[in-house]
Parts: structure tokens; C-alpha cells; sequence
């Protein structure tokens, strides 16, 4: 028997789908301008940003925080240019938008200077306000991305730690370190505008959960989490708890890169009681398996996905206090070249195909579903082809992707006629070098004396062709023009 907490829960994830967005790119933002005349490594702020025992929790800025009228500013923010795309989101089938980084940074948005303020570049808290109420008014949940493992070298608490770890104090809010004869910041995987925190301070863990409330107040879903496979579980557990005694409804989804870390995908995430984490096993095996037609990779990592949806369920039987785990599945993010860019127009349908059928919250990453090409690069621009700005509206999109549009749609439909696909239990039922079928069964919701019901996909790449049949009635067919 379920809790109510644990079915809330499982409504939220069962019947999510989300349409992801990177905001500085699709809003037009110059992604490689600084946005702050702030201190760098090794320089300090007044005495009044850096003194004192215990750091300072970011604020909102009154200016930014103003009216577009009372800033005057002649034009709202470039962050109202999504309100264009909800109700497309909404025809796709979305339930939801996962938005990138919209916190204050110096360029990319995951260098973080302030975490309680729109990005300038974006606009202001008034425009957040406005894009938040126009997706309640459609019913559309809103999940943030809180990048709470690190912080751009902008950031006050930089300054404040080295000057502190300068005076001889041991423990600061963010890690230092000497190089070359001097204390500095720790950069985070040799990233050098990136500063790591720490967090066995329990500064940071206050600071993260008055980050998280701020913006849950402001009716937000839930969180992203980037990642958080660098962060110790423990950390997340006292925060993740500690909200959740206010917002008990709030979702956390944690990146994780390898199925492996910190003992695993769902390990992971139950000790640190996350409701999902990012399937990138299943974004690899996808990809590659049609890219180089080969369906044993495919083979392999669905096999690992079942257990994974299995040991994800199982965190909650028998434990009311415990809710269900189900992981992301996604082809594409703001991380990686864009799917049709990997694997061509047909290799495209395929992927979206393998991906909507599959157990899990499914995440579509925006332009996917339109053919968007991109690859990612190596040095400063290397997101830039795969984080590509929106035209204005979606009557300005190119005709050449209306055609895969017009599949999303139809798989996605599929998926909303048999949510129980969400967590139903999948089999692989026959694998060859071209060609994979797997199941997915499970029990329609509300009838428990109904039968189970059987989704069946067969992904072929030579021919490329894909067939659907829901207890072996045809639903979807597509094969290569």
C-alpha cells in the first residue's frame, strides 16, 4: 500500500515528460560575455560582503528584482521569449519544462555568482515571475537547474574563503588550496573558473537549502541537480530532508554520469533521497548501437535499465517515509552533440522511437524533436552549436523538421494513453546485429483485476524501420523514405 507521499510522488514522475531548455542559449544570450566586475581568485570584497563568522546567504538584487518600468528598462527580459514556446511544448505532449542554468553568472550559467538572482542577461525576477505564471496557467511544471557542487570564481564566497583560509581559518565555505605560493580556489575537475565547495561545511548546506526554498516558494517543481555524483550523499540527504519538511511534494533529479559512482545509479540516488537520476547509460547504448548497427550495446544496457526501474521501486516497498526512484531517459541534452547530428534523420526516428517506449521519465531536449543538428566542440565555444538560439516563435521554425515533429507526437501520444509504461517491467525478447525487440509490460492504473497489458517496440537498422504494437495491435510504424 502506498503512502500518500509515495503516490504524489509517483503521479509527478509516472506522468512527467519533460521538454528541456537551456535558457542563455535559447533566449538569445551572449554566452561569452562576462556578466561581473566582480573579484577573481585572489582578490577580496569589502568588509562588508566579506567579514564575519558564517558567510552570507546570496540575496536578490532590488534593481534586478524591479519591474522592467522601474528599472527603466523600455523591454521585459529575454527569458519571456519562452512564453512563445509553452503551449508548443504543451501540442508535443510536454508536462513540464526542465529549464538550464537562469542564476547570475560570467558566461555559461554553471558558474554561478549569485543563485538568488535572474541572470541579467535574461532579465529579472519579474520576468521569471511572469514566465512562471503563464506555465501554471497551463499546467506545466517548471523544474530549476541548481548548480550546487560548485560556483563561478565570481562568486563573494570565493574572496571570502581565501581570505579566511589567508587568516589561518581551516574550514571555509569554498576549498582552497596553495598553488604556486598562493591560497586559491579549488577548481573543479581543472576547471579554473570553477570553484569547489565544501561541503562538509554546514554553512553550505544552509546556504543550498535557503537557495532551494526561495525558489520553490516561487512555485517551482523541483531541482536539477548538476552534479551531483561529485557531491557526497550525505550532503544531499541533510539538504534534500531538511526542504522536504516544507515542500514534501519538491523533486530532485541528480546528474549521474556512470552507473557505477558512489555504488551506483540507484544506490546514489536512494542515500541521497533523490526521486531520479539521469540514465546516461541508456543515452550511450542508444546512440551508439545505431550509429554502428549494433544492437548488443543496446541489448546490454537495457538489461542493466530493468534492474535499475526494479531497485528504483523497491526503495519504497514497505517504507512510507521512502519515495519511489525512476530514472531520466533522454538522447540529447545541452552536454552532447544533438542526436541527428550522431546518427542522421533516420538514426533520429530510431533513437526517439527506442527512447519513448522505455521505462523512465523521458526528457526531450529542445530542437530534438525538429531534426535540430549540432556537434559539441573542444574550447571556449564548444557548446555553443548545441545550445542554439529559438526563432521567436514556433511559426518561424524551418518545414524540414515538421515531419520528424509530427512522430515525437505520435510516440508521445502512445506513452500518455499507457502511462504504466512509466514503471512497467522490460524484457528484451530477441537481439541481433541489426535488430532489437524489447517489452514493456504492466497494468493499466485503477482497474487492479484488469490484465497486464504489453508494449512491444522492434528497432531495425537495416532496414531502418521501427514498429509499436500495444498486446500485439500496431500502433506505430515508420520505415526509411
Amino acid at each position: 500500500m502506498k503512502s500518500d507521499r509515495q503516490a504524489r510522488a509517483m503521479d509527478t514522475l509516472d506522468y512527467a515528460l519533460w521538454w528541456q531548455i537551456y535558457p542563455l542559449g535559447a533566449c538569445g544570450t551572449d554566452m561569452f560575455s562576462p556578466q561581473s566586475d566582480g573579484p577573481s581568485d585572489g582578490e577580496t570584497l569589502d568588509d562588508e560582503s566579506s567579514g564575519g563568522s558564517t558567510p552570507d546567504a546570496p540575496t536578490p538584487d532590488d534593481a534586478s528584482s524591479a519591474p522592467p518600468s522601474e528599472r527603466g528598462v523600455d523591454k521585459p527580459g529575454k527569458l519571456r521569449r519562452l512564453e512563445a514556446w509553452l503551449d508548443y511544448a504543451i501540442e508535443l505532449g510536454c508536462s513540464g519544462i526542465l529549464l538550464g542554468p537562469i542564476f547570475e553568472s560570467t558566461a555559461h550559467g554553471y558558474d554561478t555568482t549569485n543563485h538568488l538572482r535572474i541572470d541579467p542577461r535574461l532579465g529579472s525576477l519579474d520576468d521569471f515571475d511572469h514566465l512562471m505564471g503563464e506555465c501554471s496557467k497551463r499546467g506545466l511544471k517548471v523544474m530549476l537547474d541548481g548548480v550546487f557542487n560548485h560556483v563561478g570564481t565570481h562568486h563573494p564566497l570565493v574572496a571570502e574563503s581565501i581570505e579566511r583560509a589567508r587568516a589561518g581559518v581551516e574550514k571555509t565555505p569554498v576549498k582552497t588550496h596553495t598553488h604556486d605560493g598562493e591560497i586559491v580556489s579549488v577548481p573543479w575537475e581543472g576547471n579554473l573558473d570553477l570553484a569547489e565547495l565544501d561541503h562538509s561545511d554546514p554553512r553550505v548546506a544552509d546556504m543550498v537549502v535557503e537557495i532551494m526554498e526561495y525558489w520553490l516558494d516561487r512555485g517551482i517543481t523541483g531541482w536539477r541537480l548538476d552534479a551531483a555524483y561529485s557531491v557526497p550523499t550525505e550532503f544531499w540527504r541533510t539538504v534534500i530532508d531538511r526542504v522536504r519538511t516544507h515542500y514534501p511534494d519538491a523533486v530532485f533529479l541528480g546528474e549521474i554520469i556512470h552507473g557505477e559512482e558512489q555504488g551506483g545509479y540507484i544506490e546514489f540516488a536512494a542515500q541521497s533521497h533523490m526521486d531520479s537520476i539521469t540514465q546516461y547509460e541508456v543515452w550511450q547504448a542508444i546512440w551508439s548501437s545505431i550509429k554502428n548497427a549494433n544492437m548488443w550495446e543496446l541489448d546490454h544496457a537495457l538489461g542493466r535499465h530493468q534492474i535499475f526501474v526494479e531497485q528504483g521501486a523497491a526503495v519504497a516497498n514497505n517504507q512510507p517515509d521512502k519515495r519511489p526512484i525512476l530514472p531520466l531517459t533522454f538522447i540529447g541534452n545541452h552536454d552532447v552533440s544533438r542526436i541527428a547530428s550522431v546518427v542522421g534523420d533516420n538514426g533520429a526516428v530510431l533513437a526517439a522511437v527506442a527512447q519513448l517506449t522505455l521505462p523512465g521519465m523521458p526528457s526531450i531536449y529542445y530542437g530534438d524533436e525538429q531534426g535540430f543538428r549540432g556537434e559539441k566542440q573542444d574550447g571556449l565555444y564548444a557548446d555553443a552549436d548545441i545550445r542554439p538560439p529559438l526563432p521567436d516563435s514556433p511559426a518561424d521554425l524551418l518545414p524540414t523538421g515538421e515531419w520528424l515533429h509530427e512522430i515525437y507526437q505520435r510516440l508521445i501520444g502512445i506513452r500518455r494513453d499507457h502511462p504504466w509504461i512509466a514503471r512497467g517491467e522490460l524484457v528484451v525478447e530477441n537481439v541481433e546485429d541489426h535488430t532489437i525487440t524489447f517489452a514493456v509490460t504492466g497494468q493499466p492504473e485503477g482497474d487492479q483485476a484488469s490484465e497486464h497489458q504489453t508494449l512491444r517496440t522492434m528497432i531495425s537498422r537495416d532496414p531502418d524501420r521501427a514498429v509499436v504494437t500495444v498486446d500485439d495491435e500496431q500502433v506505430f510504424y515508420w520505415e526509411q523514405q
